[in-house]
């Protein structure tokens, strides 16, 4: 219902002379249509910064005003400052854009927090669930009046955000107005502070390459470069963070601090707030020179003035990463033949690949982090028949069950821990006022994962205490095959994770199930959990040997039960009878399966046998590691729970319809 319609129905029913009686309802959702409107606990009020932002739109002289979900770094996860979604709407999903009129507010999601939206907004919002740019675009130019302006932060705009927006108002006689400053800080009273922590180096155990090695690989790609660039912008937070060797607390669960680097061949600059910055940092950064390997410390907020300064030059080129340089940046870069432009920056794609160092590091780190999940299914499997545990207590035990793994460094995002209806929402956390009891009766999904100064893991596993339906029994197994299908396959050098993706679905398919999310993403070293550009989306780069991407099948019944599985792999060579240079993937994430929801007749046998050698190789590497940190008990538990399955009940039809698909799907790269 439109913003205030509640407000008018009631005016029209005083005015008609209708003696209208409130209607009672209660859900767990907002409900704007009855009178009067009913809202859970967990809505957020929005009516005062809705009327403190409109008084500055007025001001401004704009008719609308558009509020992303996101940071001047473009980042999927943001520090509490950045989150003016959330503070506007009350919606703290991960993936949201909000738009103000002066008579509506609108919020755009996609199908993942369609439910978590209707539980946490006010009826001030309207919800819209076609997330694309055009969606929006449709709407502003039915709100907004011929000739109105429509502003926004260039900061918090892509290049292709900017660009779709233009395109789609272009013939509407409604512009874009960039404005100098965000609306929403304007009257954002309280906003968080920026932590006060200082920034900290990598130690050397965990470290291959210096920050030199790499600054000087960076500039010798810059150097082969056909289009000659003479510097290299970098804006994505985990650019700098990764090219220093260097981690910080600015963004909850994710090591990054705000930053900005220039690279030129003679000279480095980083931009990032100075008094953090320690005095061994800086000689570390060796800041008290100024040569081509001495790093220029520059105020955080100088770096458009700097990149003014060093565009008005003759002769020079600036190269950037479209998908993390926000517009501010990228509009002062001109005239085009100063701009050079590629999908990521080298630094990006350069990360993605891990060297031995960090490959191994990753995967001890695995190793541990799967002592704490066993941990945690071991405890549920013992204490929910009892009665007595909730969503928010199993995630605070595998959470507690990381802190105790060494070089833990909490966990690398919000524990999804899910229970029935709950766990058919993708992205679920539990709160106070949605926590559910954990019970023998509904399927349980506990997606989590931790950093570790040696790695970051993500690692989804869903299990049943009492007895699945038969349905859900087949569904689950439906989702291994996928998982399993995927982590099986064989595929050349450079395939792309989008044409192999449909893998992960076939099962499912099958049977006319599906999922709403990705199939995959990148993962770091004491980084973000989900790290670009890796991963089996169409703006993923093809998949190279070291690197690290989440394979992660699911389905989920509304308001019944959610399945999910979800391991880390990394991509390694394999030896083919006649052919070279082809590729498969290597789990790393070691936790077995719940055996009472697969059904092995549904498995091939190449399906079976996969998952005994993947069973064996949790009790070789998580078995010798809870030995070293003598947990008999946990150990007892992963030994029955990895028993090898018998293949008398498997299915003996042969998958090589996949071969086929693949080879099919290589085309196509």
């Amino acid at each position: 219902m439109p913003s205030y319609g509640w407000l008018l129905a009631l005016t029209l029913a005083a005015l008609a002379g209708n003696n209208a009686v409130a209607v009672t309802y209660e859900g767990t959702e907002r409900n704007c249509s009855v009178i009067p409107p009913y809202l859970p606990s967990t809505a957020v009020s929005t009516t005062l910064q809705l009327q403190e932002l409109r008084y500055q739109m007025r001001l401004m002289s704009i008719s609308a005003y558009i509020i992303p979900g996101t940071d001047a770094h473009l980042s999927e996860y943001l520090a509490p400052r950045d989150a003016r979604v959330a503070f506007m709407t009350g919606f703290t999903g991960s993936a949201g854009t909000a738009v103000v009129t002066q008579s509506k507010a609108a919020l755009w999601t996609d199908s993942r927090y369609w439910v978590q939206a209707e539980r946490q907004m006010d009826c001030n919002w309207e919800l819209e669930k076609d997330v694309s740019v055009s969606s929006l675009a449709e709407w502003l130019i039915s709100e907004v009046p011929s000739g109105g302006e429509i502003g926004f932060d260039p900061f918090l705009f892509s290049l292709k955000t900017q660009e779709e927006y233009a395109i789609n108002l272009e013939s509407s006689n409604r512009t874009l107005k960039s404005m100098p400053d965000n609306l929403v800080d304007k009257v954002w009273k309280n906003r968080p502070p920026i932590p006060p922590d200082s920034l900290t180096r990598l130690s050397d155990r965990v470290i291959q390459r210096s920050w030199q090695t790499k600054v000087e690989h960076i500039r010798n790609q810059m150097r082969d470069n056909p289009y000659e660039p003479t510097a290299l912008l970098l804006s994505a937070l985990d650019e700098t963070a990764w090219l220093f060797n260097m981690r910080g607390n600015d963004i909850p669960y994710n090591p990054f601090f705000y930053s900005y680097t220039l690279l030129t061949m003679d000279e480095i600059w980083v931009f990032l707030h100075m008094n953090r910055l320690t005095d061994e940092l800086k000689a570390y950064l060796n800041s008290s020179c100024t040569g081509p390997l001495c790093v220029q410390l520059k105020n955080y907020e100088d770096v458009l003035g700097h990149l003014k300064t060093y565009v008005a030059q003759p002769g020079v080129k600036v190269w950037i990463g479209t998908e993390y340089t926000n517009y501010a940046l990228y509009e002062i870069i001109t005239p085009q033949d100063k701009l050079m432009t590629s999908s990521y920056s080298p630094v990006l794609t350069t990360k993605a690949v891990k060297d031995d160092k960090e490959q191994q590091i990753l995967r001890d780190a695995h190793v541990r982090d799967a002592v704490a999940v066993i941990q945690l299914l071991m405890w549920l499997e013992q204490a929910v028949p009892k009665g007595t545990e909730t969503e928010l207590s199993a995630a605070e035990y595998v959470n507690k069950c990381r802190s105790q793994q060494k070089d833990s460094r909490g966990p690398s995002f919000e524990t999804i821990s899910a229970s029935g209806p709950n766990a058919a929402l993708a992205h679920y956390s539990p709160t106070e006022e949605t926590n559910r009891k954990l019970t023998v009766d509904e399927m349980y999904l506990v997606d989590s994962g931790g950093q570790y100064l040696d790695g970051t893991t993500d690692i989804t596993r869903t299990v049943h205490w009492g007895t699945p339906t038969a349905m859900q029994k087949e569904a689950f197994t439906r989702v291994l095959m996928g998982n399993i299908e995927l982590s099986r396959t064989i595929f050349p050098s450079g395939t792309r994770g989008v044409n192999m993706e449909m893998l992960g679905r076939r099962a499912l398919w099958q049977v006319g199930l599906n999922y709403g999310h990705g199939t995959g993403h990148g993962v770091g070293n004491y980084f973000g959990v989900h790290e670009w550009p890796v991963g089996f989306q169409s703006n993923n780069v093809p998949f190279r040997p070291g690197m690290f991407t989440s394979i992660e099948p699911g389905y989920y019944k509304d308001n019944d039960f959610g399945i999910r599985i979800e391991d880390i792999v990394v991509i390694v060579p394999v030896n083919t009878k006649y052919g070279h240079n082809y590729l498969t993937f290597e789990t790393v994430s070691l936790v077995p399966y719940d055996r009472k929801l697969i059904d092995t007749s549904l498995l091939s046998s190449e399906q079976l046998e996969w998952l005994n050698n993947y069973y064996k190789t949790i009790r070789e590497l998580v078995g010798a590691e809870l030995d070293k940190q003598k947990l008999k008990e946990e150990k007892d538990w992963m030994l029955k729970h990895t028993e090898p399955f018998s293949s008398a009940s498997v299915c003996s039809s042969s998958l090589t319809v996949v071969a086929l698909a693949i080879a099919l799907l290589h085309n196509l790269v």
